[in-house]
C-alpha cells in the first residue's frame, strides 16, 4: 500500500510568501526578470509573483521531451521553446545585465534546470538564481542546489495537486499537494523527467 503525505493549501501559501519574501530582499528593489517553465509550473509561480515585492518581467519556457534515434542508438532529448510577456518578446529575451529567477516546480536529477541555467547564462544576467516548489535531492545528477524551495522531500514520492497532474492525468486543480511513494519512475507523468 502506498504511503501518503500531504501539503495543505495554507501550508503551502505559508511557506510560499515566505519564499516571496527571501527574494524580494535579495533583490535589493531592483527589477526581476522570471523564467517560468511550463506547464506544471505555472501555479506556483503565479504564487510566488504575488509575494514578490519588486517589479517582475515573465518570460516562459516549455520542455519537450522527444525520443530520437542517434547513431542506432535510442536517446531522449530535451528541446525548449521560449515565450516572452514583454512587449519586444520575440524567442528569448535579451537578459543581459539583469537580475533573473529561474521558476520550476520539481528540481529532481537537476539536469534540466542546469542546463536552463546555463543556457539562460549565455545571455551573462546580472544575477541568476533558481526557485523550486520540491526539491528532491536523494536522485541529484548535477552539481545543482536551488537558491530557494518550498520543501524538501523524498525522491521516491510521486506528487500531485497545486499545478501537478497525476500518471493519470488528473490533479492539477486540488490546492493540496498530495503524495504517494512510487517505485522507480512507475507513476511519473511519462513526458517529464526533472
Amino acid at each position: 500500500m502506498a504511503r501518503v503525505r500531504t501539503y495543505s493549501a495554507a501550508r503551502i501559501a505559508n511557506r510560499i510568501k515566505t519564499l516571496g519574501r527571501e527574494i524580494t530582499r535579495a533583490c535589493h528593489g531592483a527589477k526581476l526578470d522570471v523564467v517560468v517553465t511550463m506547464d506544471r509550473s505555472f501555479v506556483f509561480a503565479a504564487d510566488l509573483i504575488r509575494h514578490i515585492g519588486v517589479p517582475v518581467a515573465l518570460h516562459f519556457v516549455r520542455e519537450d521531451v522527444r525520443d530520437i534515434e542517434l547513431a542506432g542508438r535510442p536517446r531522449r532529448e530535451v528541446f525548449f521553446t521560449s515565450r516572452s510577456t514583454s512587449p519586444a518578446g520575440k524567442g528569448q529575451p535579451g537578459l543581459k545585465g539583469r537580475d533573473v529567477l529561474l521558476v520550476d516546480s520539481v528540481l529532481d536529477s537537476g539536469i534540466t534546470q542546469d542546463f536552463l541555467l546555463r543556457r539562460i547564462g549565455e545571455s551573462k544576467p546580472r544575477s541568476l538564481r533558481l526557485a523550486v516548489l520540491l526539491d528532491k535531492t536523494s536522485r541529484r545528477r548535477v552539481a545543482l542546489e536551488p537558491d530557494y524551495f518550498a520543501f524538501r522531500t523524498a525522491s521516491n514520492l510521486v506528487w500531485s495537486g497545486y499545478g501537478m497532474a497525476a500518471a493519470n492525468g488528473v490533479g492539477p486543480n486540488s490546492k493540496d499537494l498530495v503524495a504517494r511513494s512510487g517505485h522507480g519512475t512507475a507513476g511519473r507523468k511519462r513526458k517529464k523527467k526533472r
